[in-house]
């Protein structure tokens, strides 16, 4: 089926009851908490001894990264957010917390391990509130060693728990060590015998996670699974086909950056969603974290009884909005059904 027939069966009315219906659904998150911490300074000089600049700080702050921020975008979408992984005994640690708290989001699932640094990714920018804002560096510090035990075991008997009561489960995975064998399989057998939406955001390894509902890579991450260099459409197809066929999932969603996202459904033609036009012409600001905005969208427009045509449209208009942004950023259901043309 072509493009512009596959979108003519979606209906702007029809998205926008998608979307109210979003209120309320329960997601569990797993996957590899980061603390994303934000320095911005002003530029005042250049040093004597080097030739770097020297920056004023004028604001600190720490926001959800990661997994988190797949949580964030679900919880600012209407959902109730459940959290699984782990976190460090320590300030990154705390502020997370703090952030997740303040969201209202459940992180009972969230245990600490005090032998383990927070994942912490810190960036720090030059500019001004007259200025563009720009990205001088950025320093990770992250544990990426398999979770340890006990802690291994109480994210599982976690997700064991809290699994019957939810609608949805996003894996999402960093590689920082919260998603292992053991706990994919925990996880996958006991959601699919309970008939729940599972969809996978993986960085690698896509082949790991078989029988869920839906992956959602970017291009170099499908990529680095087939071991191939996508360069036409053709090869996009057969690589959405390989890993149809090689996950059994229901639906593979590749987002492919300024080229939009392709879906690739079992038993339908695939499907070619060009960049969404927005009614404003602002500019891309920031692409960090559309990934995690396109899977919790795609998450929760499944989970609101739409077919995967329609949640892949959701996610496209969702990700046009946030690389709008400056950092990590989620939408609310008005912002998302302003997009919605």
């Amino acid at each position: 089926m072509t493009l512009d027939a596959r979108t003519l069966e979606i209906s702007p009315a029809r998205l926008r009851s998608l979307i109210d219906a979003f209120a309320g659904k329960r997601v569990l998150v797993i996957g590899d908490m980061v603390a994303d911490e934000y320095l911005l300074g002003r530029p005042t000089r250049i040093a004597r001894n080097a030739p770097i600049l020297i920056l004023e700080l004028d604001e600190e702050r720490t926001i959800p990264g990661g997994a988190t921020n797949v949580a964030v975008n679900a919880c600012t979408l209407g959902a109730d957010v459940f959290l699984a992984g782990v976190v460090g005994d320590d300030l990154p640690g705390q502020k997370l917390r703090k952030a997740i708290s303040d969201l209202g989001m459940h992180q009972d699932g969230l245990i600490t391990d005090p032998q383990r640094p927070t994942s912490t990714k810190t960036r720090i920018l030059a500019g001004s509130p007259q200025l563009v804002q720009q990205h001088v560096v950025r320093i990770d510090r992250v544990d990426t060693s398999e979770v340890r035990e006990p802690y291994k075991g109480q994210i599982i008997d976690y997700i064991r728990q809290a699994l019957p009561e939810m609608d949805a489960v996003v894996l999402s995975d960093y590689e920082n060590g919260v998603i292992s064998p053991d706990i994919i399989d925990a996880c996958i057998p006991l959601a699919r015998q309970l008939n729940k939406i599972i969809v996978v955001d993986s960085h690698a390894s896509l082949f790991r996670f078989q029988g869920v509902t839906a992956l959602t890579p970017n291009q170099p991450e499908a990529e680095l699974t087939l071991n191939m260099t996508i360069t036409s459409q053709e090869q996009l197809n057969e690589a959405g086909q390989r890993l149809l066929d090689g996950s059994a999932a229901r639906g593979v969603l590749i987002t492919r950056g300024s080229e939009g996202m392709s879906l690739f459904e079992a038993g339908e033609a695939p499907l070619h969603l060009p960049i969404h036009r927005l009614n404003h012409t602002s500019e891309i600001v920031d692409t960090n974290g559309a990934g995690d905005t396109v899977a919790a969208t795609f998450t929760l427009a499944l989970t609101a009884g739409a077919s995967m045509a329609e949640a892949a449209y959701l996610s496209n208009a969702a990700a046009a909005l946030v690389v709008r942004r400056l950092g990590a950023a989620s939408n609310t259901p008005a912002e998302l059904m302003s997009a919605i043309q």
